[in-house]
């Protein structure tokens, strides 16, 4: 699943992960991704903006612990933020890694193949 509110990124994203085998699913908040995760059932990969509107990446992260059971995918968070306290909330909150934007197939082929989600 691609959550951000760039319809760009979103795209760019569906492009280089679709490369691997993944069937993705997209949200433009978090919110929308809960939504959709309830419905579809958990990903087995979730790429996440940090910074959205109505439900940041990071609220949508931690609001995933109440739905996900036993089943926690992996979550790269995609982000502007290098600030060392925002990837350690990040991290804390379930993330598996982070990735800065802007990013290119080779930087999150790099993070992916790191968390073992390809």
């Amino acid at each position: 699943m691609i959550v951000d509110d760039s319809r760009m990124i979103r795209s760019l994203s569906r492009q280089i992960i679709g490369g691997f085998g993944y069937q993705i699913s997209e949200a433009e908040n978090g919110e929308e991704a809960l939504a959709r995760i309830k419905a579809e059932g958990m990903p087995d990969l979730i790429m996440i903006d940090w910074n959205m509107p109505v439900m940041t990446g990071l609220q949508c992260v931690k609001a995933l612990r109440e739905i996900a059971g036993e089943t926690w995918p992996k979550i790269v968070f995609c982000t502007t933020n290098s600030d060392a306290t925002d990837i350690h909330k990040g991290i804390e909150a379930g993330a598996s890694d982070w990735v800065l934007k802007p990013f290119d197939k080779p930087a999150l082929q790099a993070k992916l193949e790191k968390i073992g989600a390809i």
